[in-house]
């Protein structure tokens, strides 16, 4: 435990940035998972509109740095890729 004041502010604030980013990551991995439930259910149009919500938040996700670059590509990628193959 740190014995500087500054430290133990340091500490309080790290510590709310990590739930606020717990939470954010959380939101978008849901998004992620509603859109490949929309994919199993064979409805493309729910589908289509819950992966713009995906990518808006993998998007908001990279410019905060919770998720890194080639994630946020490859998780796209993938999930454009499984609505596109829909029938």
């Amino acid at each position: 435990m740190p014995n500087i004041k500054s430290a133990k502010k340091r500490v309080k604030t790290n510590a709310k940035k990590e739930e606020a980013n717990i939470l954010f990551k959380s939101s978008m991995k849901s998004a992620v998972k509603k859109v490949e439930k929309a994919v199993q259910a064979n409805d493309k149009k729910d589908a289509q509109a819950k992966l713009v919500d995906a990518e808006k938040r993998i998007d908001k996700a990279l410019k905060n740095k919770i998720i890194k670059d080639n994630k946020a590509s490859r998780d796209k990628s993938r999930l454009t890729k499984m609505v596109n193959e829909m029938k």
